[in-house]
């Protein structure tokens, strides 16, 4: 009997400690199951293993308690289950880019440890369950690109951790709970939601709208006067994208129109699954591939519906919060919209890939319509060279200053601007600089850039600014005249400067223009307008950058103003350079036999 009850006293002691353990895995082995996980996907979530913290894509702290499950873009079809309410360590749950079906079980609101749950791009019905009111420590919630219906819960605006909360593209109609606009970062786009008449007018101008089934319409409603729909659109436009804004504005997306009134859309930047792009560019055939770059390779792709793609592969990706960092610079990016950007249309994270999708160009990059296009295919004109350099200037003006934050583009060429069907130019590949280096451990920034195109106090100090995106467009200026790279070392055996600014300047002392204009132009140009456009990319890639105009002032140059005060200033700076580096050069001359004294090349080493 003693034996007995010593046996029981064993075996009650030792609950907890397999029950808890236990609880967690069979939680996690239903989840599985009800997802319709096929294959050998989570081959290792074994309902006979005792411990789930050797699970695949589970994460466990350091008393063995579920923290972390990861599973996003997986193709799982199946339900949530409710068991997943037991985890109760559970602080980051990812289900994003599947297709999920189903509700949202009630017993989500019993996740007390939860900081981010991420169901985004899935097929999710139902009403958004009252209970996740109860998630008192939750931070990011984000639901976007699903089928949820019915009124946001206003237990939900009670959540005080919230800092961002994603609702867009959905059915949910009702009014958005007042708090909510409190939270640092919302989108409550795509569905048939309304502020409330008390909500604060500039807010409620931004994201108070109607839509329908995935196609956003504006409908900026305040009260019922519908006299002013159209000043409230205007505010909301200016709102978004005024650089000189107060920094405390809330960041919000809905869809605006440009200057022409051709709708643009805005924060519908899709998730696409891995397999997707895998698909659509034929397993990334490098038959595909567009053209290749220091961010990675460009292949294209077509969709299911026929949509041809642009998919970017990027490279010097991987690193611990790598992805966060990547999701953080996909909005920056996807918040610059305008006609002369190119516009980004999704994106794709796993464990080891980072991908960007993009229309496709069906003219291709500039530099090949300049120096690469095939034989009988027509050549870039005059009229539309001008063009491309207005549109190009335009592009960076937005980027340097009217978007909040301000986005360096720092590598900016002819390969870098695209060209549509009606060769209106779009600038590509700006904040991916950023975007890289973002995930940098090292202090010292990295220097992206092609050679003959960077400023020299970037390429000397890798500190970069708006005005190093003004040199970089002053080259592809002399691209556009002269059709010619920015090096060429041909130009060696000819004992002339391999640099093309160098050359072009030569020639502009010497008053040949004839010999810059690009010979494929068969000298169908106007040479003032080749004297115009000189004269800016000589005044684009002055030496110092406090001395190069801003995008805005260029493109008021390329519409016939301000350029010839300034054009006289440069003349004369350039005068006093060049008088400045002959006498230098003469003292190198006269000192030129010390430098091979191996003496004093001892001397001025390194002590």
């Amino acid at each position: 009997m003693m034996e007995l009850r010593v046996a029981l006293l064993i075996l009650v002691i030792s609950l907890p400690c397999f029950s808890a353990s236990d609880r967690q895995g069979d939680a996690l082995y239903d989840m599985k199951q009800k997802l319709n996980v096929t294959g050998g996907q989570l081959s290792d979530w074994n309902q006979n293993q005792v411990n789930p913290c050797t699970w695949n894509s589970v994460i466990c702290d350091n008393n063995n308690n579920v923290v972390q499950v990861a599973l996003a873009a997986r193709g799982f079809t199946g339900v949530l289950s409710p068991r997943i309410g037991e985890l109760k360590y559970l602080s980051v749950l990812s289900l994003a880019g599947n297709s999920i079906t189903g509700s949202i079980p009630e017993q989500f609101g019993n996740l007390s440890s939860l900081t981010s749950l991420d169901l985004e791009d899935n097929l999710l019905v139902g009403e958004i369950p009252a209970s996740l009111g109860k998630l008192s420590k939750l931070q990011l919630l984000m639901l976007s690109q699903n089928n949820f219906s019915g009124p946001i819960p206003d237990s939900i605006a009670n959540i005080s951790s919230l800092t961002d909360i994603r609702l867009a593209y959905n059915n949910l109609s009702g009014q958005i709970p007042v708090p909510l606009f409190q939270v640092a970062r919302y989108n409550f786009s795509g569905n048939h939601l309304n502020c409330g008449s008390n909500f604060p007018h500039s807010c409620a101008s931004s994201v108070s709208y109607q839509s329908g089934s995935h196609s956003s319409k504006i409908g900026l409603i305040l009260g019922t006067v519908g006299g002013v729909i159209g000043l409230l659109i205007v505010i909301a436009l200016f709102l978004i994208c005024n650089a000189r804004r107060k920094s405390h504005l809330k960041e919000v997306f809905v869809d605006v129109a440009d200057e022409n009134d051709r709708r643009i859309a805005f924060g519908q930047i899709k998730r696409f699954a891995w397999r997707e792009l895998k698909t659509a560019t034929n397993d990334f055939n490098e038959r595909n591939v567009l053209g290749q770059g220091g961010f990675g390779k460009v292949y294209k792709g077509v969709l299911p519906d026929g949509t041809k793609i642009a998919v970017k592969r990027l490279t010097d990706c991987e690193s611990p919060g790598g992805e966060a960092a990547f999701l953080r610079e996909v909005e920056l990016i996807s918040v610059a919209v305008h006609r002369n950007l190119l516009r980004l249309i999704g994106f794709c994270t796993t464990q080891t890939e980072r991908l960007l999708v993009y229309p496709f160009m069906q003219n291709l990059s500039l530099a090949y319509r300049l120096r690469d296009f095939k034989p009988g295919e027509p050549i870039l004109d005059w009229p539309t060279r001008k063009w491309v350099a207005m549109g190009t200037a335009r592009g960076l003006e937005y980027l340097h200053e009217h978007c909040n934050p301000k986005i360096i583009h720092r590598d900016v060429k002819a390969a870098n601007v695209f060209l549509d069907e009606n060769f209106e130019p779009v600038v590509g590949d700006f904040g991916l600089a950023k975007l890289v280096d973002v995930q940098k451990t090292s202090v010292t920034t990295q220097v992206r850039g092609t050679m003959g195109h960077i400023a020299p106090e970037y390429l000397s100090t890798g500190k970069s600014s708006d005005r190093t995106d003004v040199f970089g467009y002053g080259i592809m200026l002399l691209e556009l005249v002269t059709g010619q790279r920015a090096i060429n070392f041909s130009r060696l055996e000819e004992e002339d400067d391999v640099l093309l600014l160098d050359h072009v300047k030569k020639l502009q002392r010497e008053g040949q223009l004839g010999s810059i204009v690009d010979c494929n132009l068969n000298q169908n140009y106007i040479g003032e307008d080749v004297e115009m456009m000189i004269h800016i990319a000589l005044l684009c890639t002055q030496a110092t950058p406090e001395d190069r105009p801003s995008m805005s002032d260029v493109v008021r140059m390329l519409e016939g103003e301000v350029l010839g005060e300034r054009w006289e200033e440069w003349q004369q700076m350039e005068v006093t350079r060049r008088h400045k580096n002959e006498r230098m050069q003469q003292r190198f001359d006269w000192g030129e036999d010390s430098f091979h004294n191996p003496e004093a090349i001892e001397l001025s080493a390194g002590r």
